[in-house]
């Protein structure tokens, strides 16, 4: 893992070496083992940065790196996998290689493919790739979109970096905040891409690469998950496939030369991770877990049962999170308002890690491939509602249904059940959504001012979610539902907060499960054998079960969180008051301050959970306190 970035002018003028040391000084955290620089030594407009966390070929890895020739220059941030077999290939076709790194193999297979090149790579990358004799600027990001690459495009300025921060760095660059933005971050919790919470600054969309030449970009997609068909196997062919598929995967991601153990949190997706690195493996497995006084919240006791039974060499930490310390951390380094609150375990568990290790395996993606979450079961079920005749409907989908008692508790069954039954009546997209999101239209109605409401006007914030279901056309709704989780909130939530997280402690994680080979695997296979009945996960249990304790194949889902609702009526109490009825953000314009304080006072006196919505709230405001207010 490491830290890029870079500056290309248009051709009169030349990029500064002080520059390029500004923009990497901040990204530190990725890479402490080293620094490398490189500007175009004839036209002298592009240069790039690099800062590394070294992980392969530790004596020659050294980066920005070349051709044979010294004409196309390379960074990248990230891992290519299957580096030795694209190795062999390439030398013999004539290609001299001058290291043992994987970075390498992407300079070389670029001189052959050209853009092409990024179908050959089994790998998670944020590259760029600078030809001095075209004066070509190459970007491209990883088919996931598990490592970030950010750029802002000027009049006869273009740069890139892999955190925003780094591009603020230089002193000219506007801090403006991009208001669509904000409208759509307070209905996912996360900024969607392309866009950036500053005006101007944007994400390269996962699984795209860009080309700057002549001052214009070039932006294409060059793959994407085919959930248009299904395969019909045996549940004992598609067992096997899975199996052999896995295995490959994590075989893959072992390949290091330096220390690395797993995260490890008794579910089924990382205890797989686990079992399959403990059959693969020489030693025992290094595993990390953590717990937290809050027993609702705290799976130590499965992670136990996981590591005795794959005999790990298991560590646990017991977290009590102080909130008020690692918020600022937190609004540091994850550049954009970020209102994920598993930020916190996440990053917690990654600082413990980090002290013994330098990768860790995770089990990312396995509740999107293979239907995991709980809301999946709630599309199945609502599925059967659409197919009621129309009076049974209208009776099934009756507002009044609303007026019940239910729990405040966001995650009660009562409340679920409103929520199912809410949103019934409504397009199975658009219910999805309502489902998921944060502040829907009628909280955002309630919330804004008359001029923010009118700054915001026509940009619905489910177009995102929309195009996602248009693209995957073709399936039962359930199989476009994790297609739609895959493109959308799996890079920008989960796999944001997984690599922020992580690079902040300068630990590099991996997933088997997010190879685009298993992605693809996933796909094919009918939903009828991820939610079999009302069982998630079921095939994927049952290609496990030999490997897996009973225990842990019988446990139910259990999210990464903390205990929110009771901070702000707590610990919290206080702060949130101070930050969100401040003069200084009611200044902002955004939100009326009598439904802001409605909201704070709701959820203080038990008659409602905003815990999510206030989480929302507060770490929008202290973004802006952080990245506006504040000079560079």
């Amino acid at each position: 893992m490491c830290g890029i970035a870079g500056i290309v002018y248009e051709a009169d003028c030349r990029v500064e070496r002080a520059d390029l040391e500004q923009m990497a000084r901040v990204l530190v955290h990725r890479g402490p083992d080293d620094e490398g620089y490189y500007i175009d030594p004839g036209s002298g407009r592009c240069g790039f940065a690099h800062r590394r966390l070294s992980i392969i070929d530790l004596a020659t890895g050294h980066q920005p790196l070349s051709n044979e020739d010294g004409s196309i220059w390379v960074v990248c941030n990230g891992e290519i996998y299957n580096f030795r077999e694209l190795r062999s290939q390439l030398e013999r076709k004539g290609h001299i290689f001058k290291t043992a790194s994987d970075t390498e193999v992407i300079v070389h297979q670029y001189e052959e493919d050209g853009p092409s090149s990024l179908e050959k790579f089994r790998g998670m990358f944020a590259l760029a790739i600078w030809d001095e004799k075209s004066q070509l600027l190459f970007l491209a990001r990883d088919r996931l979109g598990q490592k970030p690459l950010f750029y802002i495009k000027e009049s006869r300025r273009f740069l890139f970096a892999s955190e925003i921060k780094a591009i603020l760095q230089l002193p000219d660059i506007p801090r403006k905040v991009q208001k669509n933005a904000l409208h759509h971050y307070l209905t996912y919790q996360y900024v969607p891409h392309p866009v950036t919470m500053f005006e101007g600054i944007m994400k390269l969309a996962p699984a795209h690469y860009l080309l700057l030449k002549d001052g214009r970009v070039k932006i294409n997609r060059y793959w994407q998950p085919d959930f248009s068909r299904e395969e019909h196997l045996s549940e004992e062919e598609w067992c096997e496939r899975i199996n052999d598929t896995l295995t490959e995967a994590t075989r893959l991601r072992l390949i290091s030369d330096v220390p690395l153990g797993a995260y490890l949190s008794g579910g089924i997706d990382s205890s797989i991770t686990v079992g399959l690195m403990s059959k693969l493996a020489s030693e025992p497995v290094r595993t990390f877990t953590i717990g937290f006084e809050e027993k609702a919240y705290d799976e130590l006791n499965y992670a136990r049962i996981a590591a005795r039974h794959f005999h790990t060499q298991h560590e646990e930490f017991i977290v009590r999170p102080k909130c008020m310390e690692v918020l600022p951390e937190l609004i540091w380094h994850y550049d954009e308002p970020f209102a994920d609150s598993s930020a916190i375990p996440t990053y917690y568990v990654a600082q413990m890690t980090s002290k013994r290790v330098k990768v860790a395996l995770t089990g990312d993606a396995g509740d999107e491939c293979f239907a995991g979450y709980p809301r999946y079961k709630a599309v199945k079920l609502a599925s059967y509602f659409d197919r009621l005749p129309g009076a049974m409907r209208h009776i099934a989908g009756w507002r009044l249904w609303q007026r019940l008692p239910a729990s405040v508790e966001q995650k009660s069954l009562r409340r679920r059940a409103k929520r199912l039954l809410s949103a019934l009546n409504q397009s199975p997209e658009v219910r999805y959504l309502r489902w998921i999101c944060i502040f829907d239209n009628e909280a955002k109605d309630s919330l804004y001012t008359r001029d923010f409401a009118r700054q915001v006007a026509g940009d619905a914030s489910n177009y995102f979610l929309l195009e996602a279901y248009e693209k995957g056309a073709g399936r039962d709704f359930l199989s476009r539902t994790t297609f739609v989780d895959l493109l959308t909130y799996l890079p920008c939530d989960l796999l944001t907060k997984v690599d922020i997280a992580s690079m902040a402690h300068s630990l590099e994680p991996r997933s088997p499960f997010l190879d685009h080979k298993v992605i693809e695997l996933a796909a094919s296979i009918p939903s009828s054998l991820k939610l079999k009945g009302f069982d998630g996960k079921y095939i994927l249990k049952k290609a496990f079960r030999d490997l897996l304790p009973e225990e842990i194949l019988a446990r139910g889902k259990m999210g990464f969180g903390v205990p929110i609702a009771g901070w702000f009526r707590g610990e919290l109490k206080c702060f949130v008051k101070e930050v969100l009825l401040s003069p200084r953000a009611f200044a902002r314009g955004y939100f009326r301050p009598e439904a802001v304080r409605d909201l704070i006072q709701q959820h203080i006196n038990g008659q409602f959970d905003h815990g999510y919505r206030l989480w929302s709230l507060l770490n929008l405001e202290l973004w802006h306190q952080r990245f506006i207010d504040t000079p560079p």
